[in-house]
C-alpha cells in the first residue's frame, strides 16, 4: 500500500513541476518585455521529487535551456531523487514484517 502511495506521490509532484513549467513559458509568451522568473518553487518542487518532470518539460518545450542555473540543478537533482528512491525501497522501510 505504500509503494502505492509514493508512487501517486512522484507522479503528483512530477505532474505539479510540469504544469509549473508550462505556466511559467505561456506567462513569458504574453509578456511584451522579458519577465523575471523565480526559481525558487521549482527547484523546490525538483528537490521534492519533480525534477524529472521539470526538467523533460524545459527540454520539449524549449523553454529557459539557456538558464545555466537549471540546466545544471535540475540533472543533479534527478540523480538525487533516483539514489533516494533506490536507497529507500532498499533499505526497506515500507517492509512491515
Amino acid at each position: 500500500m505504500l509503494y502505492i502511495l509514493f508512487a501517486v506521490y512522484l507522479a503528483a509532484i512530477n505532474f505539479f513541476a510540469l504544469l509549473f513549467v508550462r505556466k511559467q513559458k505561456k506567462a513569458a509568451e504574453g509578456a511584451l518585455d522579458k519577465p523575471k522568473y523565480r526559481d525558487g518553487k521549482l527547484l523546490l518542487a525538483a528537490l521534492l521529487g519533480g525534477a524529472l518532470g521539470a526538467f523533460l518539460t524545459m527540454l520539449f518545450s524549449k523553454f529557459r535551456t539557456d538558464n545555466i542555473l537549471l540546466m545544471i540543478l535540475l540533472p543533479l537533482f534527478i540523480v538525487l531523487n533516483v539514489y533516494a528512491v533506490v536507497s529507500i525501497f532498499r533499505s526497506g522501510i515500507f517492509v512491515f514484517t
